[in-house]
């Protein structure tokens, strides 16, 4: 199967997913600059989300370069990591609407670990769909940052139950590893091309 379909599914949906992100932003009522000051947390919580959704639909663009064919399962682990990611509105409003606290901390990590690890299944199947000596095969090599973040996802989580807002540290952490498009994916695309 063509590759087009699915990239232009998911990128329809990340594009849905901070359309929904920004609508849940509720414009105050009232002209002061102090009506506003209600809002921090909820426009902290959608900034984090935003890099986020924007980490992914960029590294998934990078990883669709290196794909010449879907399969059914290539398929699947897409929309499970969509599903995953379509959580992100949800959890970013009530964690900054209830000023990151414990639960919804909490749930905000969880819902960032179970797409993490989605992910990580994707990568899998691209992988045992194009074989082991494929472009993202080579570009993964041992992949570090694949493996570290979960484990600050998980630290992460942990911490929200006693210092809520060190799980944000963690988190701001992951997002600053993923932030910069995965270069290892470009060099090998580019030393494939030559």
């Amino acid at each position: 199967m063509n590759k087009n379909r699915l990239e232009a599914f998911s990128d329809g949906v990340l594009a849905i997913i901070i359309t929904i992100m920004v609508l849940e932003i509720k414009v105050p009522h009232g002209h002061q600059w102090a009506d506003l000051e209600k809002l921090i947390p909820v426009f902290l919580s959608y900034i984090l989300s935003f890099i986020y959704i924007g980490i992914y639909w960029n590294n998934h663009h990078h990883m669709m370069h290196t794909v010449k064919h879907v399969s059914g399962g290539i398929l699947w682990a897409n929309l499970h990591l969509l599903f995953w990611l379509s959580l992100i509105p949800f959890v970013t409003g009530w964690m900054g609407e209830n000023h990151f606290e414990k639960q919804p901390t909490a749930l905000y990590g969880i819902v960032l670990l179970m797409a993490a690890i989605a992910y990580f299944i994707l990568q899998k199947q691209i992988i045992k769909v194009q074989g082991k000596d494929a472009i993202l095969a080579k570009a993964l090599g041992t992949d570090i940052k694949g493996k570290i973040s979960p484990a600050l996802y998980v630290i992460g989580i942990a911490f929200s139950w006693y210092l809520p807002w060190v799980s944000g540290v963690f988190y701001i952490i992951v997002a600053l590893m993923w932030l910069i498009p995965d270069a290892r994916i470009e060099r090998i695309l580019a030393a494939s091309e030559h």
